[in-house]
């Protein structure tokens, strides 16, 4: 009796050791199984962040990410994209084309000297200006103040072609146009300062906010697409539909600086007089001086 209980007794030890046994390989599968189960979750999860920091790592920044950017081109402009920057009295038969880059210095050599007079011409009626602004000193000399000048100027054609007029004329005075390698004009606060000397700009917090958050940057790109256009790859360059206007040369001699600026007026009322012929008096359209054309115009110049 004693032998058959000491049987059974080792016999429900062993399987007792046997359940225990089996017990402690499932916890370890288990275990193993767990492992193998988070591995694999952290390597997804390190090749998903290492997949989104490569994606963001590729998307565009700055001005290549203008380029996608919602359009939103300046009011009084027209054609594809609003990149025809057409000013003066609607009746005017002809159109002067005029190139230029804001960074440009003999650019601002010519508005300087002898801009007042395309200015009066223009809103004497004698003929419409197409303003055709270009961005390259900033590829050639680095630096953004083309670009961010041209999105200024778009925010003040949104205010009022005058305003735009006005504000370029500013930009391009001897009081502000900083030497072509500053790149000053990529500071919104200088072009902030240059627009506190246009009425219409001076506080204008519509127009602050269109600097400041670069409204009109893809309208830039689109405006810098332009490069080439006609041919003309230099500023300032004058056109009258496919023909180049040549500006004689001011003579390297020493002079005053009023010396200087009669030479250039002089110089710029030959070329267009001897394009459009004498001027007729100066009040042909003294009402529609500075006026945007009307939307849906043709473009008097050929569109492209």
């Amino acid at each position: 009796m004693s032998n058959r209980n000491n049987q059974a007794s080792k016999q429900a030890a062993r399987e007792r050791l046997r359940a225990e046994r089996e017990r402690e390989k499932k916890k370890e599968r288990l275990r193993r199984q767990l492992i193998v189960a988070v591995s694999v979750v952290g390597v997804l999860a390190v090749a998903g962040g290492i997949g989104f920091a490569v994606m963001k790592a590729n998307e565009p920044t700055g001005w290549e990410a203008a380029k996608e950017a919602k359009l939103v081109a300046p009011a009084h402009t027209q054609g594809k994209n609003g990149t025809e920057i057409l000013i003066g009295d609607k009746n005017a038969k002809e159109t002067l084309e005029v190139f230029e880059d804001v960074r440009c210095p003999a650019c601002a050599a010519f508005e300087q000297s002898a801009g007042e007079e395309l200015l009066k011409d223009l809103h004497d009626g004698r003929f419409k200006v197409r303003y055709t602004i270009y961005t390259f000193i900033d590829g050639m000399g680095g630096g953004e103040g083309s670009k961010k000048a041209l999105n200024a100027l778009g925010a003040a054609l949104n205010v009022s072609p005058e305003a735009f007029l006005k504000y370029k004329s500013a930009l391009y005075s001897a009081k502000y146009h900083p030497d072509e390698r500053d790149d000053l004009y990529a500071k919104d606060a200088e072009l902030l300062k240059v627009a506190g000397d246009v009425p219409e700009l001076k506080g204008n917090t519509a127009f602050e906010k269109a600097v400041k958050n670069g409204t009109y940057d893809r309208w830039v790109m689109e405006m810098t697409d332009l490069f080439g256009r006609k041919g003309v790859r230099g500023t300032p360059t004058f056109m009258h539909g496919d023909k180049k206007l040549t500006m004689a040369e001011i003579p390297q001699q020493q002079m005053t600086q009023e010396q200087y600026n009669q030479l250039a007026r002089a110089n710029f009322r030959k070329m267009v007089d001897a394009e459009f012929g004498p001027a007729k008096g100066g009040d042909a359209g003294k009402d529609g001086g500075g006026q945007g054309i009307a939307k849906g115009e043709k473009d008097p110049t050929g569109g492209h």
